[in-house]
């Protein structure tokens, strides 16, 4: 005979069991389902936005490039076009797919959130350039159109997002990509980069390995089937087709000077003062505003004073305060080491 406290305590097990399985809301079910919901949207939002970037480029749109892009088999793809055809956001055209007046407005407001995030973390955080992208996807599908609002306004409604790709406006309206590709750029010309773009997110790395840079001046040395060699800081390299496709450039006039190769604060010895010439655009956000608040401004002077056992970070005098600054925020100040001269000794 089982004794009645052990049947009350079961009975109570299982009406907290049901409770957490089924609670609206919280309950484990409920739970499930909405995250089933949200990545089935994800799923035909980044479709959408695939549909409308190869149609934006003049690319092939197809199963097999959808099924690639979203790293979902082949069948997956296909039933994602078929369910955004059936609620009117895409329709079937001999060259591919493509979206209807409605789909292209879901998916501009897809990039505009994207692009919009992307800036924020550009000029409000200390995320590093190569974690702006895969934030951003992630941000684009839980942001409403109410909040993206209240983002662009707070932003000061920027025109760029930091690739230098448009953000589109509250209406839908974006201008086209800025520039050139650079291997339409001619050879012996001095070029400004005007947009990188981040995906595939290992190119846009080695971009920024290389020091590419929105705004960094280029020498366009030469163009052939290996790739565009260009020159600049006092190097010259070849960027290969690919990777090249990946960067629009404005060509300057044909008397353009590419930027001379200066030196960086990183180069500076100690008791050598220098001047700073300006910072590097690869600083942005808040380590830029870090700098410019400790008095690294340009015609400032500045003298490495004290070396870290380790080597970094060095101890500098800025603006008659001492600030210890790491390897890489010291290579981001360019310096004249010329103008300013080595601190007089005393006598």
């Amino acid at each position: 005979m089982v004794e009645p406290g052990f049947a009350l305590a079961v009975f109570a097990g299982l009406c907290l069991l049901l409770a957490a399985l089924l609670w609206p809301e919280r309950g484990l079910l409920p739970r499930w389902l909405q995250f089933a919901r949200l990545s089935e949207r994800v799923r035909l939002e980044d479709a959408l936005k695939h549909v409308f970037a190869c149609r934006q480029e003049q690319q092939a749109c197809t199963v097999d490039s959808l099924a690639g892009h979203l790293a979902v088999p082949s069948g997956e793809a296909a039933a994602l076009l078929t369910r955004l055809a059936r609620m009117g956001l895409l329709r079937m055209e001999p060259d591919g797919p493509a979206l209807t007046a409605e789909g292209a407005r879901s998916a501009v407001r897809i990039v505009r959130i994207h692009r919009l995030w992307e800036r924020y973390l550009a000029d409000r955080t200390g995320v590093p350039p190569a974690k702006w992208h895969d934030q951003a996807e992630r941000m684009e599908h839980a942001l409403s159109t109410e909040q993206a609002d209240a983002l662009d306004a707070r932003l000061g409604r920027p025109a760029w997002d930091p690739h230098g790709d448009p953000i589109p406006d509250a209406s839908g309206s974006m201008p086209p990509a800025p520039g050139i590709g650079l291997p339409a750029a001619t050879p012996g010309r001095a070029v400004e980069i005007v947009h990188m773009e981040d995906e595939p997110p290992q190119i846009y790395d080695a971009l920024l390995a290389d020091g590419l840079v929105l705004g960094g001046r280029l020498e366009i040395v030469e163009r052939s089937d290996e790739g565009v060699r260009v020159r600049a800081g006092g190097r010259d390299w070849t960027i290969d087709p690919v990777a090249a496709r990946n960067v629009n450039v404005r060509e300057l006039g044909p008397d353009a000077p590419v930027e001379a190769p200066t030196a960086t604060l990183r180069d500076a010895r100690p008791g050598e003062r220098v001047r700073v010439v300006d910072i590097s655009r690869a600083c942005q956000g808040p380590q830029r505003r870090r700098l410019l608040d400790l008095g690294v401004v340009k015609g400032a002077e500045i003298v490495p004073e004290l070396v870290s056992a380790a080597g970094d970070p060095v101890a500098y005098s800025i603006q008659g305060a001492l600030v210890a600054l790491r390897s890489q925020q010291a290579a981001w100040i360019r310096v004249d080491r010329n103008g300013a001269g080595a601190r007089p000794e005393v006598a």
